[in-house]
């Protein structure tokens, strides 16, 4: 239990129905959802589209989408895998033959946007409400207008440059060449009546027809390979879970395209850690050098499966954790020697995840993103959608498992999380952060499991992330804990941001309560009735 005599914020207990996003008016619009008599479904997509429209840099229409989801009296939870795929054109010899790089505002950075479908297909099996009835609130913010929250506009204000370099997203998202001012109300037309198209349509509004036109134009102008083909074609898919065990716990994430195949190698190697004993300063090395294991391998092998064999049976097995086990020392940092060492880009993308909770069980955990601060930066200037750049993740690489091909999807760094025990829903969670985002899970997990902190708890404790050769850390941290990582060898900084964001909702299962929490690095909140 937390320090009431110091600022901070408690779990919220609730026992009808729970939320938690990063944005209060997304929180509040799933929860009206809830109290109406809709699902968790239902609720979850209200509250992603409200967010689509009141936190622009973070998400959008024109991102990408997954989702978790765990029926009540379900053993194993949906997963579906609503990010979108590259252009038919698009191949890396077609970029090596013309010396094009894939930079981050240029169109080839620009996958078919996966979210509005997956959403669609998610209702579809499991929804009780229609998608047109649950974009009315986000409709309504884009016509009338929504404040600029804290976070929402110290964000806004260092992703300028991103939004300057396209006269049509400057025009929607500056104001006099600035961000607007926190609690200044920001109104977004264009993006509306594309939310209304969309609501009396359904996916075919934003895929064919006028809106796709718009933003195939747009992106061919600025030489892109994409097509109205392209679009027409896009679809989510339903694929099967993968999972391991921790501390008789099963933990659920959605397979690769995705890294959430790297959050299970990773607590398969933990596993035989008694991590609560650690020393505050040992636990931070062990986390690093196990993070490193599985980033490496992640780095070198997660790919489209479609297209490219991923070894997850390999990756999942006792001899690959023995190997990385035994590739630690815990008294010295050391390199990961299992495949060429690949270097990335190191960023702390942008995602927005939620989890809901409603009366009769039923557990989702959704993310959706448009990966950097504001995407592509590329706005189609009739529709007013926004394009992410979440080709960014591509290599031009032939031979690369995750080299740029023909309709093919990247390597995704966006997961939700599901917690399960005894064939029940535990907790759906996620923790957004870009690359962060598995090391997220890992860190959030240990700190429940391990570690035995509530729910608020877990999220509000300092954060590291060992990657590209760096271990980047919270403030949180005492600076003797950085001077003993750097004493192991480890190149320890402090983080420039906040690592992250995450939610989380527990299920108690003797009682039925519900415990929910917010990441206080955002502005959301977790919310119950």
């Amino acid at each position: 239990m937390r320090d009431f005599s110091r600022p901070g914020r408690s779990p919220v207990y609730a026992g009808n129905g729970a939320v938690a996003t990063s944005h209060p008016l997304s929180t509040l619009a799933a929860i009206e959802v809830l109290r109406a008599g809709g699902n968790a479904v239902d609720a979850g997509i209200a509250a992603v589209a409200v967010q689509c429209v009141v936190d622009p840099l973070m998400t959008g229409i024109g991102g990408d989408c997954f989702a978790l989801y765990a029926p009540r009296g379900a053993s194993v939870p949906d997963a579906l895998n609503g990010s979108g795929r590259s252009p038919a054109a698009a191949s890396d010899a077609w970029y090596l033959e013309n010396g094009v790089a894939i930079t981050p505002t240029s169109p080839h950075a620009v996958t078919v946007p996966g979210a509005v479908a997956a959403w669609a297909t998610l209702l579809e099996k499991h929804g009780t409400r229609s998608l047109g009835e649950l974009l009315q609130p986000a409709i309504r913010y884009a016509e009338d207008g929504f404040p600029v929250q804290p976070r929402v506009g110290w964000d806004w204000a260092r992703s300028v440059e991103r939004v300057s370099h396209d006269s049509g997203a400057a025009a929607t998202y500056l104001f006099d060449g600035r961000a607007p001012a926190i609690g200044a109300t920001v109104r977004l037309p264009r993006l509306a009546a594309t939310l209304r198209r969309i609501a009396e349509e359904g996916p075919r509004g934003f895929y064919e027809g006028p809106v796709a036109r718009d933003m195939v134009a747009r992106l061919r102008a600025l030489g892109g390979l994409h097509t109205e083909q392209d679009f027409a074609e896009a679809g989510p898919d339903w694929v099967t879970p993968i999972t391991t065990r921790y501390r008789g716990y099963d933990v659920y994430e959605c397979p690769p395209s995705g890294q959430g195949l790297a959050v299970l190698m990773m607590l398969n190697v933990l596993a035989p850690f008694d991590v609560a004993a650690l020393s505050d300063l040992d636990r931070a090395h062990l986390l690093a050098e196990v993070c490193k294991q599985g980033y490496h391998h992640r780095d070198a092998l997660f790919a489209d499966p479609s297209l490219h064999r991923v070894p997850v049976e390999h990756l999942l097995s006792d001899a690959w954790q023995a190997s990385a086990r035994g590739a630690i020392d815990m008294t010295r940092a050391r390199v990961p020697e299992v495949y060429p060492e690949i270097a990335n880009e190191v960023a702390h993308r942008d995602t927005v995840y939620l989890s809901v909770v409603d009366r009769d069980g039923n557990a989702l955990s959704l993310i959706n993103s448009i990966f950097q601060g504001f995407g592509s930066g590329i706005l189609a200037p009739e529709s007013g959608v926004l394009l992410h750049n979440r080709g960014l993740s591509f290599r031009v690489e032939p031979g690369h498992p995750n080299t740029i091909a023909p309709k093919k999807r990247p390597m995704h760094t966006i997961i939700p999380g599901m917690l399960m025990r005894d064939g029940r829903a535990v907790a759906p969670f996620g923790v957004m952060g870009g690359h962060y985002q598995a090391m997220g899970h890992v860190q959030l997990l240990t700190n429940v499991i391990d570690l035995g902190l509530d729910v608020q708890e877990a999220l509000d404790a300092p954060r590291s992330f060992a990657y590209d050769g760096v271990v980047e850390m919270e403030n949180g941290f005492p600076e003797a804990i950085l001077a003993g990582m750097r004493d192991r060898g480890h190149k320890a900084v402090t983080a420039p941001l906040p690592i992250g964001g995450g939610q989380i909702i527990w299920i108690d299962q003797a009682s039925g309560t519900l415990v929910a929490g917010s990441d206080p690095r955002k502005d959301g909140s977790a919310l119950g009735y």
